[in-house]
């Protein structure tokens, strides 16, 4: 079967010919029928080879969705046939977290060697994948396979880090959100589902805050040195209550921690290298600074049910496999709208 592969630090992805798997006992083997392109994948191959821990050859992909083609002995819980998406975060199954559906802090999964696909086991960038337990799939019904594969990544990594600071928020709330990219996008459409928030979008030029307007956002601004004084313009000097940063790299954090107020909560989501200090001359008093990881199993049917609804959609473009390396070039040249999709 073909995939779409990381063979060597520092190059690009290509796209091999490799041995069709067979499910172990317990496993399930997925048809792929659409796998979404992740800024986490960039961060992983760019990686230099002192700080990489993936494996190679690594099959990419963490979003995924499929048919149930073939299911090991004693699989149960799934039949062949089913659509199906991949909850990506796998633990180990049996600890505290893992019984609670929050197997992405599973505190055992590295020691016992256990990765998500694409981050270290085999992904959804290809013919066929292996997935570990049928409890790490989610039935999607008649859901297009396209805009549903997003959801389990890009839609319910901004659905967790809303739910969680959710006290927050309230129709006389600010929120500031940075990014209008594949998870700022879905983000703005969650704010706007699940409170009645007053939102304001940052990003880098005018063609990227159309697109946050167009997905529901109430204001927009540039994503630069006067943001701050933007955000006090539009809230009256309020400033946010809270802020979700979808980048994460420096200059954005250093952003979110001027556009709050005293009792905040800054949201750092983007998989980027900014950290921001907290201390008593630092932030607002009592500002909280959280930095969430994906979401929790039953998060990711929530996240499906309000699509299935029409509640929310994700912008997507699509590429087939054998193209699926220009994903990443169109991912890093920063002119995707939404979420990349790579078609088997």
């Amino acid at each position: 079967m073909r995939a779409l592969q990381y063979l060597e630090i520092g190059k690009p992805p290509q796209v091999v010919e490799i041995d069709k798997p067979t499910p172990a006992p317990g496993e399930v083997l997925l048809k792929v029928t659409a796998a979404g392109a992740c800024h986490s994948d960039e961060f992983i191959m760019s990686l230099p080879e002192d700080q990489y821990i993936y494996g190679l050859p690594l099959t990419l992909g963490h979003e995924g969705v499929g048919g149930v083609e073939a299911l090991g002995e004693g699989a149960t819980g799934v039949k062949v046939g089913d659509a199906v998406a991949v909850y990506g975060p796998w633990g180990c199954g049996t600890c505290k977290k893992c019984q609670e559906g929050h197997e992405q802090y599973c505190p055992h999964a590295a020691e016992l060697g256990i990765a998500p696909p694409g981050l270290g086991s085999p992904g959804s960038m290809a013919e066929y994948m292996i997935v570990k337990s049928p409890r790490h799939l989610v039935p999607i019904g008649d859901l297009d396979p396209v805009a549903a594969v997003a959801l389990t990544d890009a839609g319910l990594t901004p659905y967790h880090a809303i739910k969680a600071v959710m006290p927050r928020l309230s129709g006389a709330s600010w929120v500031v959100t940075i990014g209008a990219g594949g998870l700022g996008h879905m983000a703005i459409q969650l704010l706007k589902v699940m409170t009645g928030a007053s939102v304001i979008t940052l990003d880098v030029n005018e063609e990227k805050l159309a697109f946050a307007r167009e997905m529901g956002a109430d204001y927009t601004a540039l994503s630069d040195e006067n943001a701050p004084e933007e955000i006090r313009k539009i809230t009256g000097g309020a400033m946010a209550d809270v802020v979700f940063d979808f980048v994460g790299i420096q200059p954005t954090v250093e952003t979110a921690g001027k556009c709050v107020h005293t009792e905040s909560e800054i949201v750092i989501v983007g998989v980027g290298n900014g950290a921001l200090p907290v201390g008593i001359f630092t932030l607002p008093y009592e500002t909280v600074v959280r930095a969430p990881y994906w979401g929790y199993r039953q998060e990711l049917a929530e996240v499906v049910d309000l699509a299935r609804r029409g509640k929310i959609h994700v912008e997507t473009e699509t590429f087939p496999l054998d193209q699926g390396f220009k994903a990443y070039e169109r991912m890093h040249e920063g002119s995707l709208r939404g979420r990349a999709v790579v078609v088997p």
